[in-house]
């Protein structure tokens, strides 16, 4: 394993967390070359994920110093390898949260390479050459063209960035589970944040009744007048909570804080379901009980293969769904992070790259 190969010719200016109080600085490193079956990405927009969160504070233990994180990433076409017949010079492109595949496992031939067992990541992976990877926070990026998915010409470029790592988190799971061809269903989102609001976006525009389950009573407004959420919970009130008992077909679980998953299980009906796709960093409580005699499953879903991916974001063309954002310069990078990690953001940070080469 090395940081990089001969082939990293090409110098790029970016920001970095070097150790793990996860202050992010600025970083000039090395990218490859373009391959043949690559294509060079001038980056405008990179979304700020709470993956970005735990990996420059290394709260799980894994993180490969200096990081640059960055996995909701949009910006244009510069340069295209000789074997790259998608895209063209100047096309409008995303990358999200996968580098690399093994292309050779079950999951890689049915289009699910999120599930390979050798699954490489746009940032602190390590790529098929050796080299690790970095990610969006920086000003250009060298991709694999099967991991590189078209933006919509309708759709705002910093507004669907994050679309590639939170929208494609919360679509996998409701297409998974038939949530998208089922108007009408109950479908509970726990938490509204960054995968939350986009979870709502999603259900609505496929005719499904929401339920949005929160610990802030502040928020009911807001799930109800600007996100159409039909029904909202308080999840801290045990009479609110014992009201919607038996109440949802469907729960998808946002929250990355740690919780017990007991009393949610109680909202779902008989045979119902709950997906799981936020990542506390602790083990998540989970009593027999409620499975048992609810006959419920518990399930999680990891982001989606590329042609999910593909397809997720030729539905927000056509639906018009995008993230709602707030735009940071790359200078306010850590104000974000530490914004972020108090949950005081609507919905999703995103970092305007293109000021980049305003401040280094």
């Amino acid at each position: 394993m090395a940081q990089t190969t001969p082939n990293h010719t090409q110098t790029v200016s970016g920001w970095a967390a070097h150790d793990s109080s996860g202050k992010i600085t600025p970083y000039v490193f090395k990218r490859r070359e373009n391959g043949p079956d690559d294509v060079t990405i001038e980056i405008l927009y990179c979304g700020i994920c709470h993956t970005d969160l735990h990996h420059v504070r290394n709260d799980w233990g894994i993180t490969m110093y200096p990081v640059v994180p960055g996995h909701e990433i949009t910006g244009l076409v510069t340069k295209v390898g000789t074997n790259v017949t998608r895209f063209k010079r100047g096309d409008r492109v995303g990358v999200g949260c996968l580098a690399a595949s093994c292309l050779e496992c079950e999951f890689c031939k049915s289009s699910q390479e999120n599930y390979c067992d050798q699954i490489q990541f746009t940032y602190n992976g390590i790529f098929w050459d050796g080299s690790i990877t970095y990610g969006g926070y920086s000003k250009m990026l060298v991709a694999d063209q099967r991991y590189v998915v078209r933006v919509p010409e309708n759709l705002p470029m910093d507004a669907v960035a994050p679309m590639l790592c939170a929208g494609i988190t919360v679509y996998s799971p409701m297409k998974d589970t038939k949530m998208l061809d089922s108007p009408g269903k109950k479908l509970g989102i726990i938490g509204l944040g960054g995968l939350g609001h986009v979870a709502v976006k999603f259900a609505k525009a496929f005719g499904l009744h929401v339920t949005i389950i929160s610990t802030s009573p502040a928020k009911e407004k807001e799930a109800k007048e600007r996100l159409g959420a039909d029904h909202f919970i308080v999840s801290s009130d045990p009479k609110q909570m014992k009201a919607g008992k038996r109440s949802l077909d469907f729960l998808l679980d946002t929250v990355s804080a740690n919780h017990s998953l007991g009393h949610y299980l109680e909202l779902l009906k008989v045979n119902g379901t709950m997906v799981i796709v936020g990542a506390p960093e602790k083990p998540m409580e989970l009593p027999s009980f409620p499975l048992i005699f609810g006959k419920r499953a518990v399930k999680g879903s990891m982001t989606g293969g590329m042609k999910e991916t593909q397809e997720m974001m030729d539905v927000c063309g056509k639906k018009n769904i995008t993230c709602d954002i707030e735009v940071v310069k790359p200078d306010q990078i850590n104000e974000a992070l530490d914004r972020l990690a108090k949950n005081d953001v609507r919905y999703r940070f995103v970092i305007d790259i293109a000021a980049i080469s305003q401040n280094l």
